[in-house]
């Protein structure tokens, strides 16, 4: 495996640096070391931007302090800006665990995030997905736009095709997910998919009862089997 390792410090934390290809996972449960994080991380889909209503920049920052305040860490997709820089911050902030990862190409567009605990840099958005689940012992969904649907979309498809067993989470906050979750519901009754994959979906209004869910449910190192994808 190559692997470039570079540390960053700055006055408050060093962010270890690494870059992950895609032939690296291949065997990702070798790439990814957990050994040293001893919290369970939350993987946390969400947008790269703040989006209108400030109540999304509140509910990511809110997230943030409270997964840190119940010892659990963050990993997600590396970025210092939107809604992806406020669950960090909040994160970071409250003494937990923050892991980025990021592709190279995006680091133009979505300016990485330099106080994390890891960063991690990839060659291709699927290595990016690939490294998240690994890390991940449970998957919550803040408001985000394409890249956000599509995100937990796939892990929910993994999990219907039984290649894990987290918890996945869809945070509706303000009434977001009202059309996604009438869609998947109109899916399921025209046959297309089964209601128990829409019930693995946790629905939850407030940041609070996710949490609480999540605090009964995860298990730190719960397999996700990536390299069957």
């Amino acid at each position: 495996m190559t692997q470039k390792l570079q540390a960053e410090t700055n006055s408050a934390v060093q962010t270890v640096r690494t870059t992950i290809t895609s032939k690296d996972v291949e065997h990702v449960s070798d790439v990814v070391d957990k050994s040293t994080i001893k919290q369970p991380l939350v993987a946390v889909y969400c947008g790269s931007r703040m989006g209108n209503n400030p109540v999304y920049e509140a509910a990511a920052r809110e997230l943030g302090e409270a997964l840190a305040k119940n010892d659990m860490g963050l990993v997600y997709g590396g970025a210092s800006i939107g809604l992806m820089g406020a669950v960090a911050d909040a994160v970071i902030s409250g003494g937990a665990h923050a892991v980025g990862v990021i592709p190279t190409f995006m680091l133009d567009h979505e300016i990485a995030h330099e106080g994390l605990t890891r960063l991690h840099l990839t060659d291709t958005m699927h290595t990016r997905k690939a490294i998240m689940a690994e890390y991940a012992d449970a998957f919550i969904t803040l408001p985000g736009g394409l890249g956000t649907l599509e995100e937990i979309m796939e892990i929910a498809t993994w999990r219907q095709l039984y290649q894990h067993e987290k918890p996945m989470v869809i945070l509706n906050i303000n009434g977001f997910y009202d059309p996604l979750i009438q869609h998947l519901k109109h899916t399921a009754a025209e046959g297309f998919m089964k209601q128990e994959d829409i019930e693995r979906l946790v629905v939850c209004d407030d940041i609070e009862s996710a949490v609480a869910l999540l605090d009964k449910l995860v298990h730190i190192d719960d397999p996700v089997a990536t390299h069957k994808i």
